[in-house]
């Protein structure tokens, strides 16, 4: 048995972590002189003050969330085995679910390995660690990675903006092989190309891959405007599905580049065109100019980035609604998404149908989604629901 710190729930504190959850907030728990002393990152075990053990977690006082548990039981040896089962558990998930290894390996809390997320492409895989806790661990992961996956080349993604609310500086780095300037992705029979070294993420949004799909069985025949599109998710998946022709708009030249390299590698490059520009500025000139298209997406980037951001953030979404509405073509279809989880699902879905109102046009919600099978949710914990997608038909 290991011992460690041991730190203690107050009195009537923890309803969250009682039922299950693996968060334990700052405001829950006993601050001592033995607490305040703890470094970083440092492994603690949680007691609740009835003498109720909760297991294993670790501990940063610069955080809100300020325990994030591995849920095992107190004294477990939290080491190299320790995160080799937890990976090789992810991976076969990942293996029954798709054919190919292009996948999110591990979701940090909905794979129980909370501030961890492991993005594999192919031989390569990119790590990003967003608390001070796993980054301490970062050793162990890394010879657990290496054990029961083995890839030819891992890139440390340490550039999350989350990274800053532990106080973690920022880097990308190698740590083994030599990464490419740009790695092929294979997703419903589509070929894309990620910057996994620089490209928004970790290059690639895995999470999207169900409803880029259910977007290109409606793109037959229409006009698609796949708008913030990155580097061409939507847009060629419903270019190599039929569609008649597809426009994507984004600010970023690289990923755009991206987006047209996957364009000649799907052989639709005729029927797709990609524009940099503002999003927003590009749908205001498209409403005026009174153009319509029969598939509208917009995913743009998260607009709600913290609590205090909502309300400025709902408008945004609102906005992008009503711009959105108003170039969807009567019995088209527009699809809106949010990947802040700060953004509640029944706020997101208010805010959208009030845009869509606001653009004086009728709609019926069709299908409600959020993120792929590879990015698991923790049954206690919603906020691991991060991806909100609403797909409306519009009369």
């Amino acid at each position: 048995m290991v011992k460690r710190p041991l730190l203690r729930l107050k009195p009537r504190e923890g309803r969250r972590v009682r039922a299950g959850a693996p968060w334990i907030f700052a405001n829950e728990i006993v601050i001592d002189d033995g607490t305040r002393s703890l470094p970083p990152g440092a492994l603690v075990e949680i007691e609740g003050d009835d003498g109720r053990k909760f297991g294993v977690g670790y501990y940063n006082a610069n955080s809100l969330i300020a325990v994030r548990l591995f849920e095992e039981p107190p004294g477990a040896s939290i080491d190299c085995d320790f995160f080799a089962t937890r990976i090789a558990r992810s991976l076969a998930l990942r293996t029954t679910l798709f054919d190919q290894a292009f996948y999110r390996l591990v979701h940090a809390e909905g794979d129980h390995l909370p501030g961890l997320a492991i993005d594999r492409f192919g031989e390569c895989c990119t790590v990003q660690i967003s608390t001070a806790g796993m980054e301490m661990l970062e050793p162990l992961i890394l010879e657990a990675l290496e054990k029961v996956v083995g890839p030819d080349t891992v890139v440390m993604r340490a550039d999350s903006p989350a990274r800053g609310h532990e106080n973690l500086r920022s880097f990308v780095r190698t740590a083994k092989g030599v990464p490419p300037t740009r790695v092929a992705i294979e997703e419903n029979g589509t070929r894309y190309f990620a910057d996994i070294l620089s490209g928004q993420k970790t290059g690639w949004y895995f999470d999207q891959r169900g409803n880029r799909g259910y977007a290109a069985s409606l793109a037959r025949g229409r006009s698609v405007l796949d708008v913030y599109c990155h580097s061409g998710g939507f847009a060629l998946a419903t270019a190599r599905a039929g569609a008649r022709e597809v426009n994507g708009l984004d600010s970023s030249t690289a990923a755009l580049a991206l987006a047209e390299e996957g364009a000649a590698a799907n052989a639709v490059s005729a029927i797709c065109r990609f524009v940099q520009v503002d999003a927003m500025e590009e749908l205001k000139r498209l409403a005026s100019a009174r153009e319509m298209f029969g598939i509208v997406i917009c995913d743009p980037p998260p607009f709600v980035k913290s609590r205090k951001d909502l309300e400025p953030g709902a408008r945004a979404y609102r906005k992008l609604a009503r711009l959105g509405a108003r170039v969807t073509e009567p019995g088209g279809f527009l699809i809106l998404a949010s990947c802040s989880h700060n953004m509640p699902p029944d706020r997101f879905r208010m805010e959208c149908a009030a845009g869509i109102a606001r653009a004086e046009r009728r709609a019926s919600l069709i299908r409600e989604a959020g993120s792929g099978s590879d990015h698991p949710i923790h049954p206690m914990l919603p906020e691991t629901a991060y991806l909100k997608v609403l797909t409306f038909a519009l009369e």
